[in-house]
């Protein structure tokens, strides 16, 4: 039996949503939610450090939210279709992410994850050595920004979620706009409820932080674990899923507390192999099978120093700093690298 077929039947008894556990983690995230927004509201008129303490917490919260919208992106938080699209269209207000647009991105963002040829939809912008090198000054300085942190980190929740998200793509069908033009409608309407009942600048002293940090945390995730220093990256001709996955993917070794806040999506290298298991077990998976123990793991330690992580040495097979390119020595010519790209969390 192949490794990927003896890892395909380990993990498929897992691929079944347990209703009671969902249901579960819908109440132990939203009601929280809900419940620090409010007491967030009435601590304003005690201390504004108080409501930002509560709104970081909050912020937590609706990182935990995302992952629920997340699952029921891939069809694993519940076993009927409607139940995960209603509860993903919902999550998906509360996170700015219209449900049907980032389903699609998201789908092929794991279909092509780690495959050179296939950069684009969905990831975070990768550039090789070469061909940063060999790109005209405007789309080094264009990467560079782009992989600056305090862009990244700081104006990437901004426009993603405020902006990009608002908008479908030209190839969208009429399904994925209407749910994007419900998403908008729903966000705005919302929003404007919140204002006129509490006032505009109450909603964004409480709403501000919380967006602004669950948005940040997302990118983070989401970039820490693809973007490690013996990460995994070939051509279509070399690509394999399962390297992908086990390679390409990182186990995010967090405290317990920051495990569950992040609905355990470090286990990333899982969730890779098999998206149809529910974020509440993949952590089971993980401990039960020795294959899956042995990959890249990071701590919150070890994951700082992706930041210096800018290109990807196909030579060598791993992330590089842009200082340590300065040897690596290629006529500028005009480029033929695609600077289409749709980054997501």
């Amino acid at each position: 039996m192949t490794k990927q077929n003896n890892l395909r039947k380990h993990i498929a008894p897992y691929e079944k949503p347990n209703t009671k556990n969902s249901v579960w983690q819908v109440i132990n995230t939203l009601v929280p939610f809900f419940m620090l927004w409010f007491m967030a509201y009435e601590s304003l008129s005690i201390s504004y450090v108080l409501t930002f303490v509560l709104s970081v917490i909050a912020a937590g919260f609706l990182v935990r939210i995302f992952i629920i919208f997340h699952d029921c992106c891939h069809q694993s938080f519940f076993k009927n279709q409607l139940a995960n699209k209603i509860l993903g269209t919902i999550t998906g207000i509360l996170t700015l992410c219209p449900y049907e647009q980032w389903r699609r991105s998201h789908s092929i963002h794991h279909a092509t994850s780690s495959n050179l040829n296939k950069r684009g939809t969905g990831d975070v912008w990768v550039l090789t050595v070469e061909e940063y090198v060999s790109s005209p000054f405007w789309l080094r300085l264009a990467y560079r920004m782009y992989r600056n942190p305090l862009v990244m980190f700081g104006l990437g929740p901004i426009y993603i979620f405020l902006i990009s998200y608002r908008f479908n793509t030209k190839d969208a069908r009429l399904k994925e706009r209407i749910n994007t033009y419900v998403t908008n409608l729903s966000i705005v309407g919302l929003a404007g409820l919140l204002c006129w009942t509490i006032g505009w600048e109450s909603f964004l002293m409480i709403q501000g932080p919380i967006f602004f940090i669950s948005g940040s945390l997302g990118i983070w995730l989401f970039y820490v674990q693809h973007q490690f220093e013996d990460s995994y990256f070939e051509k279509e001709e070399e690509w394999d899923y399962v390297k992908a996955a086990l390679e390409g993917s990182s186990f995010y070794k967090l405290p317990k507390l920051l495990q569950w806040i992040t609905g355990n999506i470090g286990f990333h290298h899982v969730h890779h192999l098999s998206p149809r298991v529910p974020n509440y077990y993949l952590e089971e998976v993980h401990n039960n099978n020795v294959s899956l123990q042995n990959v890249q793991t990071i701590t919150i330690a070890s994951s700082l120093r992706s930041l210096r992580f800018r290109l990807w040495d196909e030579q060598n097979k791993k992330f590089v700093g842009f200082k340590e390119i300065k040897d690596f020595s290629i006529e500028p010519k005009k480029s033929s690298v695609s600077v289409h790209f749709k980054s997501e969390l």
